[in-house]
């Protein structure tokens, strides 16, 4: 009774940090997450990392002041959990080596760009989740060129920023037959540094998407037509690397476009484009929103989630999640233009209920 009581504390602190408390929310997830993690890691072997050292691994993350920074320390720690990891841009169709860790010839990963449509390669950019397997799917030449792991295995996880696949890390327990391979902890730091990276990006932002209507039109005139419809971008923690293999390209620009896929009700954007460039702005940033909230409530409660689908009760499993993380949206996009939308329950329906209604229950209200 007392862990429950903790934990729904915690997720309360949660939802309210988000908000305005950007520090704190560092804590915040990392102990979320390992609460999440405790029944996987109870019956670890004691050779390996403890939750300690996973607390350590997504603090450091957490505590990165720069988006370079944040990526350094996903390799730097991954390597906790294995022999040897690397970290693979994807642009234009392309995954160019970024950084290598542990591997004989780091700076050599800088300059090797892996097949996109190769076994394991392919599969992890077409499905965004990560794989294992045997040394033999990955691209054969980064393999001749890198040498293969003594125990013929190894993982490939995507890095997701808004839903695009951004980067990819490699990850193989290395030469040494001593090493290890903890996939399931790999996928952890990776899957933590890509929504550590969304909420520091949302946080920046934030005071320009909470303004109402009338102050979105103050604050962000439109430079030119076709930025109406512009992606969300990030700043680009890669933009100063410059491959040998890509140095025939154009110069890349201070800024990377990371392109949210649609969801079924905004194909192509094509749903505002009847509206006010301001208007249309104010309400793809409140579907992005609402995106980011539901995927939050995801990635804390996989379990729940599960039965919730099976037992077609997900709204009374999730109600003060989904509750908060509502009144959450409202405060932001209650009042604007973007009101009349509804996104958070379209992103709960489409995303958590997988477009099935009545997975929600019977006590879920529209």
């Amino acid at each position: 009774m007392a862990e429950r009581k903790i934990e729904q504390l915690v997720e309360r602190v949660i939802s309210e940090v988000v908000e305005s408390h950007l520090p704190q929310l560092r804590t915040d997830i990392t102990r979320r997450v390992l609460a999440e993690l405790k029944p996987q890691l109870g019956g670890a072997e004691e050779s390996k990392p403890g939750p300690n050292h996973l607390l350590k691994a997504v603090s450091a993350i957490h505590s990165a002041t720069t988006q370079r920074d944040v990526l350094r320390g996903l390799l730097d720690n991954a390597v906790q959990y294995c022999g040897r990891a690397a970290l693979f841009v994807v642009k234009g169709g392309m995954a160019g080596g970024w950084q290598g860790r542990a591997f004989a010839n780091n700076d050599a990963i800088k300059d090797f760009a892996l097949d996109a449509n190769s076994g394991l390669v392919a599969r992890v950019l077409g499905g965004h989740t990560a794989l294992s397997g045997n040394a033999s799917e990955m691209d054969q030449r980064f393999i001749a060129e890198f040498g293969p792991p003594a125990d013929g295995k190894c993982v490939l996880l995507p890095l997701l920023l808004r839903e695009k696949v951004a980067a990819l890390i490699y990850a193989d327990a290395g030469p040494d037959r001593e090493s290890r391979l903890d996939a399931s902890a790999l996928e952890l730091l990776v899957l933590t540094t890509g929504t550590w990276l969304e909420v520091a990006s949302l946080r920046k932002t934030a005071p320009k998407e909470g303004a109402s209507g009338g102050a979105e039109k103050k604050e962000a005139p439109v430079a030119h037509a076709s930025a109406a419809h512009a992606a969300p971008s990030f700043a680009d923690p890669f933009a100063a690397h410059a491959p040998a293999f890509s140095k025939a390209a154009p110069a890349s620009s201070a800024t990377v476009h990371v392109e949210a896929e649609p969801a079924p009700s905004d194909a192509a954007g094509d749903q505002f484009a009847g509206l006010p460039p301001e208007e249309a702005d104010v309400h793809r940033k409140a579907q992005r929103f609402a995106r980011l909230l539901i995927d939050e409530i995801k990635l804390y409660n996989q379990a729940k989630m599960a039965e919730g689908r099976k037992s077609k009760d997900l709204y009374d499993r999730l109600k003060e999640d989904i509750d908060k993380s509502r009144s959450t949206y409202s405060k932001r996009y209650g009042n604007t233009v973007a009101a009349s939308g509804n996104y958070f329950n379209q992103e709960l329906v489409r995303s958590l209920a997988e477009d099935d209604v009545t997975l929600l229950g019977s006590n879920f209200k529209r």
